[in-house]
């Protein structure tokens, strides 16, 4: 994918052919997550289904997500694969009967699916808005109304009053579990985007600035951008949720580094989307993500004497899980990349050369592929946070994204690239 000279720092050859090099690896790996009874299966070290694990939604709809960006920029090979998540969407892992879909399945002793954990979660949810809106892209012809459904389902979850989405619902969506967090909220503003791009519906765009000012703006903002991820049906803060198990894969204590990276770049993204839009704009949209992103590198990077950026620290900024995680290091690659394209301040790309090589020394697997998700304090392989290598999206979205020039999101960037080279 050719970079836009207009809005895209230079990249060095050497640079270029090592991100073009990560794609391609990336992409095979993520070929190898097809399971066999449907969907896409948890990814062990080296890159075999884990057969006894569930098949999980937010997996296949992250998948199905990858291949359909690849497709999109051309690789014919992936649009069958897009076919076998979408069918997954359409079917093992869809309710039915209650509507929405399992957050995951499994399949029986009779041969047939069954759940294995009929919640039906919000963060789930929005990659299946966001898998969808990448399918339609892709132009499968289910894919439309899979996105109708999805975006519908999604609204379930929306709080008008509150300007943000709650997390989980039982199976029939009749009793909501009273926590509320940022983290579904978060992958919601991506998802959103996608479909405004997809669509061209303005709603989608309206929801996520609506929930990046509620995030960005107010909650990490009051509490100098050390965001607290956690909150009681009040939307009041919960300061010592999980305290007691602080390396949780999905609401760890205290402050997430990599969410202040990954907030710093939707924010960035909303701001494209509006002005591409003919949109007002926000100042702090800007101002947020530049702060937001400061004081990710401040607090997360090396701050135990090594290389890396820690998973999680309290809010005074003390280092609380010290494991390095992949994918926190893959969005400060995109979030440095999108504030230099944004900027055009010489220090981002600078970071980017930084996080790059850091990537490329420890988190590149050359011999069984794919990136290591997770090293210790020094920066040995660990499992402490994750388990093998269940999915490859943080990873491939940071090594297409200097291709992409400044964009709303992933989707609409590769698609606008599939357009100029036609």
């Amino acid at each position: 994918m050719p970079a836009s000279p207009s809005s895209t720092p230079a990249l060095p050859p050497e640079d270029q052919r090592w991100l073009e090099a990560q794609a391609a690896s990336l992409l095979d790996f993520t070929r190898g997550a097809a399971h066999p009874d449907g969907g896409f299966g948890w990814l062990d070290d080296d890159g075999r289904v884990e057969a006894g694990r569930p098949v999980e939604l937010w997996i296949t709809c992250r998948m199905t997500h990858v291949l359909g960006l690849a497709a999109i920029a051309g690789d014919e090979g992936a649009r069958d694969l897009v076919d076998h998540g979408v069918r997954a969407l359409r079917g093992r892992l869809h309710d039915d009967e209650h509507g929405g879909w399992y957050a995951a399945v499994e399949t029986g002793p009779d041969g047939a699916s069954r759940p294995a954990d009929d919640t039906k979660q919000a963060y789930a949810h929005a990659f299946v808005v966001l898998a969808a809106a990448t399918a339609t892209a892709v132009g499968h012809p289910q894919a439309p109304a899979l996105l109708d459904e999805a975006l519908a389902t999604w609204e379930r979850f929306w709080s008008e009053e509150d300007g943000l989405a709650a997390d989980v619902w039982d199976r029939t969506f009749t009793t909501l579990d009273p926590y509320r967090g940022v983290n579904a909220n978060m992958h919601s503003v991506e998802a959103l985007l996608a479909a405004h791009d997809v669509t061209g519906d303005p709603v989608p765009l309206q929801r996520a600035l609506r929930i990046t000012g509620r995030v960005v703006h107010e909650f990490a903002a009051s509490n100098g951008y050390r965001l607290p991820e956690h909150y009681d049906e009040q939307w009041n803060r919960r300061l010592d949720y999980n305290r007691d198990h602080p390396a949780d894969k999905f609401r760890p204590y205290g402050v997430t580094i990599g969410h202040l990276l990954e907030w710093a770049r939707l924010a960035l993204h909303v701001r494209t989307a509006l002005t591409r839009a003919g949109a007002d704009v926000p100042d702090w949209l800007l101002q947020d993500a530049m702060a937001l992103t400061a004081r990710g590198v401040e607090d997360g990077w090396a701050v135990d004497g090594r290389d890396g950026f820690v998973y999680t620290t309290d809010f005074d900024a003390a280092p609380v899980v010290r494991d390095r995680l992949h994918w926190v290091a893959a969005e400060a690659m995109a979030t440095s990349w999108t504030l230099a394209v944004v900027t055009g301040e010489a220090s981002y790309g600078q970071d980017w050369q930084r996080w790059r090589a850091h990537v490329d020394a420890l988190f590149v697997d050359a011999e069984r592929g794919s990136w290591r998700h997770e090293l210790d304090q020094d920066n040995r392989p660990s499992s402490h946070v994750w388990e093998g290598k269940p999915d490859t999206y943080h990873a491939y979205q940071a090594v297409i994204l200097p291709f992409l020039g400044e964009t709303s999101s992933f989707v609409a960037g590769v698609r606008d690239r599939a357009v100029e080279r036609s």
